[in-house]
């Protein structure tokens, strides 16, 4: 069987291929401010920047092989600290500096991008929805069971983050109005860890960057609004904050370089992809 091929269908190939050449000429273009540079550039702190941190990474030192960055994980907290004591020269953070923060280490900060923060649960929980009160009331210990809040007859598995986590704090700042975390709640140092720990447990509740959220952990909706990207954009989902990059003084160099790319089209574009919404 003969197969034709129309003028239309060939101008729609031809247009989407000279796309895409235009998409790599133009990612291509921007890894030019780290051609022929050497260095290394540090970067530790929040857990939800990884993703993007890491895709940036891997994207420069593939075109420039005498670039080294190292991307390390640690949360908000040791992410001022490092950066601010000269440790790392980008501290990232899933919160605002405090002014204290700043006066003290003389930081800069780079908002790039929205995440909200989400209640996370295992898939086989029944459990669909969740209100701000049921929420506070798990965490401060005062309901302990599923059954109370519509669930099975069986304890709940509370975990949270240390107090370092840019993500705890927004957490604990907008949905639990800084109210308490009982304290036999299970620590975990991450939301990578955080998906694990909820995934494998079907009596677990934890709380997680919308950005990570996967099929792995079931995010019940909250007030029946549900904790999705565009909702946070919106306003209809109040948990969020923004991520940000912090430097000791004004960036130079390869840093200042790091941060322009991610703040370009093709750091949006990494943005995009890995769940959160950039801001630029």
């Amino acid at each position: 069987m003969k197969r034709f091929i129309t003028h239309g269908t060939r101008c729609l190939t031809l247009a989407l291929i000279c796309s895409a050449l235009l998409a790599g000429a133009a990612a291509a273009g921007e890894l030019d401010a780290f051609a022929g540079k050497k260095g290394k550039i540090d970067i530790a702190g929040g857990t939800a920047h990884i993703p993007v941190m890491k895709d940036a990474a891997k994207r420069i030192m593939q075109a420039n092989p005498e670039i080294r960055i190292s991307v390390a994980a640690g949360g908000s907290g040791v992410g001022v600290q490092k950066v601010g004591e000269g440790l790392v020269d980008i501290g990232n953070t899933g919160r605002p500096l405090s002014d204290d923060e700043v006066a003290k280490y003389g930081l800069k900060s780079f908002a790039f991008a929205l995440d909200g923060v989400a209640v996370a649960v295992s898939p086989k929980n029944s459990v669909a929805n969740l209100t701000a009160e049921q929420v506070q009331q798990i965490f401060a210990g005062k309901i302990s069971n599923w059954k109370g809040v519509g669930g099975r007859d069986a304890a709940i598995h509370l975990y949270t983050r240390d107090e370092a986590s840019g993500t705890r704090e927004v957490f604990w700042e907008k949905l639990l109005k800084k109210g308490a975390i009982v304290e036999t709640a299970n620590v975990v140092a991450s939301n990578g860890a955080m998906k694990s720990a909820v995934a494998d447990d079907s009596d677990a509740i934890g709380y997680v960057s919308i950005g990570h959220l996967d099929e792995t952990i079931k995010a019940p909706t909250l007030d029946g609004v549900a904790p999705t990207q565009e909702n946070a954009r919106s306003g209809k989902y109040p948990i969020v904050r923004k991520l940000y990059m912090n430097t000791k003084g004004t960036p130079q160099g390869l840093c200042a370089a790091f941060i322009n790319y991610i703040m370009g089209p093709e750091g949006i574009r990494m943005t995009a992809a890995a769940g959160y919404l950039p801001l630029h």
